[in-house]
């Protein structure tokens, strides 16, 4: 930045230039309001820092800050929610999914749970009606092999008995056959036939 003397306060030419009173410059120079003259290629200080330009730069600031907050709350922060809320919306629809294949899991294994020990009691069921079938069938065969074992030996009881009276019939004819053969011998004479049958009835009684 150079301060310049402004041109009211130079003396007046001598020549009466109308230029010079005019205020006409040299190249390289400009004149403001202020009579302050700028040299952009020799004042050297970054332009941020330059407190000449302070305003501007806070105004910009702000206007950059707002519009930077206006598209913040019309475009980014819906879309940010939007983004949240889909994945909110998706995480509770998975974890509501979730609940529902484990409360069908569940419900699966208890229904199964119930067959298995409906299953188990009909299997127990099964198997103590065939212990009893088996019992039963077992029972009649043998009282049906008892009865037959007991009219088997009622009938060789029956046989034996008509064997002992066949016997005993027999017996008695040849003991009488016998006996009448042995009187003849000794006495010599034929005894008769009642005779003899009473004798070896007799001695049938006292045997």
């Amino acid at each position: 930045m150079m301060f310049v003397t402004p041109a009211f306060a130079q003396g007046a030419p001598a020549n009466g230039d109308t230029n010079a009173a005019a205020g006409t410059q040299p190249a390289g120079q400009t004149h403001t309001e202020t009579g302050v003259a700028h040299d952009d290629h020799a004042t050297g200080v970054f332009p941020p820092f330059d407190s000449s330009t302070y305003a501007s730069q806070v105004l910009w600031l702000v206007i950059t800050f707002a519009v930077f907050y206006w598209v913040m709350q019309k475009v980014i922060v819906p879309r940010v929610g939007g983004i949240l809320e889909h994945r909110h919306d998706r995480i509770a629809q998975d974890l509501d999914e979730a609940s529902r294949l484990k409360a069908e899991a569940d419900a699966a294994v208890e229904t199964y749970e119930k067959e298995l020990a409906a299953a188990r009691v009909k299997g127990s069921a099964i198997a103590e009606g065939a212990r009893e079938a088996a019992k039963a069938k077992a029972a009649a065969d043998r009282t049906a092999i008892e009865a037959e074992l007991v009219a088997k030996i009622a009938a060789a009881e029956q046989r034996i008995g008509d064997i002992k009276a066949q016997a005993f019939g027999e017996v008695g004819a040849i003991a009488e056959e016998a006996t009448s053969a042995i009187v003849d011998q000794l006495i010599g004479a034929k005894a008769s036939a009642d005779d003899v049958r009473a004798a070896v009835s007799a001695a049938k009684v006292e045997a």
